[in-house]
């Protein structure tokens, strides 16, 4: 999830584990220790592009790093307050669950969150939430404002730290709730249409979980398309070639090795004029509910490494103006 969401969950979190006994300042350590596992953006500053993106959401989004970090952090703050009442148990349980809540809740978006390394490399993605949704994040926002406000023993601090944390939960139960429906009826629409294919996502398009963009992969390529929850009609269906054979030339870069595994094959090769340009299409594309020839946010130009910085999001909101939203707003009513 982004930052934003990180602080004001941990501050909460924060809150109802040690609000009692720290006072405010369990807001703060709380929005520190949900931000901690982020801290592998500091690797980027030397890393390429390609290994930067693999890199990311690895080790410090695993159960090991909670296990190893946990412990030290618990033993570091009850060294720092000893004057609290806070025992090294409150420690431990507010820093590791902390941590466990930032991978758990980072699973839920499509990048993909490395819990077991390093001991295994498999990523794990939901792909129910978008990495940012203001529907997610606003309860808690609101909580943290008026924990903020209320003195540190005014009893409606309880009241809405709870509701911050069961505001959020709750949508995100309603957005598990959207995916398996969206999915339900993705198949039987490729059923219905006879369209085999062998995998299957569904993810959130910006900012919401009402409109889903779905791919059906089959042996060559993939069935793409957009789904509302509000949709009364069959999805329809643009039919995507991966084009393998143009990646020949290119097996044994490092990048395309980085790139390969990150995408977990979900990915298409294409030319922009005389650039080889590689695809993850997980990360959906820029207006395509609108735009038929859209291109794909998460784009690697693979003859230029040099021109490619932050990809994952590249290009997410470029032609976006008050119409765009206007048609945006419709395809998710289902028109």
């Amino acid at each position: 999830m982004d930052s934003i969401t990180h602080i004001v969950l941990g501050a909460t979190i924060g809150e109802a584990l040690a609000g009692r006994k720290l006072g405010k300042k369990a807001m703060l350590l709380g929005a520190i220790a949900n931000s901690l596992p982020d801290i592998d953006f500091v690797a980027s500053f030397w890393m390429d592009t390609a290994k930067d993106v693999w890199a990311h959401r690895g080790i410090t989004h695993s159960f090991f790093f909670i296990i190893v970090v946990a412990p030290l952090l618990a033993w570091l703050c009850r060294w720092a307050f000893a004057g609290s009442r806070m025992s090294y148990r409150n420690w431990l349980v507010f820093w590791g669950l902390q941590l466990f809540v930032h991978i758990f809740l980072d699973a839920f978006n499509a990048y993909g969150t490395g819990w077991f390394e390093p001991f295994s490399h498999y990523r794990v993605a939901f792909h129910v939430l978008f990495v940012a949704d203001p529907l997610y994040t606003i309860w808690l926002c609101l909580s943290v404002l008026m924990l903020l406000i209320l003195r540190r023993d005014n009893p409606r601090r309880k009241r809405w730290m709870i509701f911050g944390l069961t505001a959020s939960t709750l949508y995100l139960c309603y957005g598990i709730f959207n995916k398996l429906s969206i999915d339900a009826r993705v198949r039987a629409d490729l059923g219905a249409q006879q369209l085999s294919y062998s995998r299957l996502v569904s993810t959130p398009t910006p900012l919401n979980c009402w409109l889903w963009y779905v791919i059906a992969e089959d042996g060559s390529g993939f069935y793409t398309g957009y789904r509302s929850v509000f949709d009364h009609q069959p999805t329809h269906f643009r039919r995507l070639e991966r084009n393998d054979s143009l990646l020949t030339p290119y097996r044994t870069h490092t990048d395309v090795g980085y790139l390969t595994k990150f995408s977990e094959g979900f990915y298409t090769l294409e030319q922009w004029g005389d650039t080889l340009v590689f695809n993850d299409l997980r990360f959906g594309e820029m207006r395509g509910w609108a735009d038929p020839k859209a291109r794909f946010v998460f784009h690697y130009f693979l003859q230029y490494p040099g021109s490619n910085k932050v990809i994952v999001q590249r290009g997410r909101w470029s032609g976006w103006d008050a119409n765009t939203t206007r048609i945006f707003i419709r395809r998710i009513k289902g028109n």
